[in-house]
């Protein structure tokens, strides 16, 4: 099972947002994705208002209890996704939970990141921030007859999310398809170690 998927789209939107434009991105959001697994964005972040918009997508083997234990245990991201560095969860602890704040290095660099949306087992979603760039990055779990389908998502805002777009368009699909692959392979040998 080893279905995946990846699209990245980038775009310099600079005039204001009306107010109903943004109504049509959600008409048009609803009626394409009705009844399907969606990803639930703050209006600031939606995708077509963005600068840059990524998805990719996963059917894994593994079970979802597995595959969540290791996404939410984000000190260890380092030893299997190496474009995460120095993952410092506050208050301390190895697990995001919801409304964590953590601090941590990617793509060269370091994010100030708050846990948005955390439904267990299901959905994981966090804010992400620096000099230049506004970040949502969400994650969806389906558990299914034979393993799961994992989404993630991520939406950026900001001059330096405009230059990485133009200069690097496909480099965070990339990464982020490293990502699941990554996750697929550590949630199959089983449970993160215990605490």
């Amino acid at each position: 099972m080893h279905s995946n998927n990846h699209e990245c789209s980038t775009a310099n939107r600079r005039s204001p947002v009306k107010p109903a434009s943004l109504e049509s991105f959600k008409m048009r959001q609803s009626e394409r994705n009705r009844g399907a697994f969606l990803i639930r964005w703050p209006d600031k972040y939606l995708p077509d208002l963005a600068s840059v918009h990524v998805r990719n997508q996963l059917e894994m083997s593994a079970p979802s209890e597995m595959v969540w234990a290791w996404l939410i245990r984000a000190e260890l991201w380092p030893t299997w996704y190496l474009n995460s560095k120095r993952v410092i969860i506050d208050g301390g602890g190895p697990d995001l939970h919801s409304e964590s704040r953590f601090r941590w290095t990617t793509f060269g660099l370091r994010l100030e990141s708050k846990v948005e949306e955390f439904v267990t087992g299901e959905r994981l979603a966090w804010t992400a921030r620096a000099a230049g760039i506004d970040v949502y990055h969400a994650w969806l779990i389906e558990k299914r007859q034979s393993g799961c389908y994992v989404l993630t998502e991520e939406t950026q805002n900001g001059w330096l999310a405009r230059l990485n777009g133009t200069l690097r368009p496909r480099q965070m699909s990339k990464q982020h398809q490293n990502w699941l692959e990554s996750l697929q392979r550590k949630a199959a040998e089983g449970p993160p170690p215990a605490i």
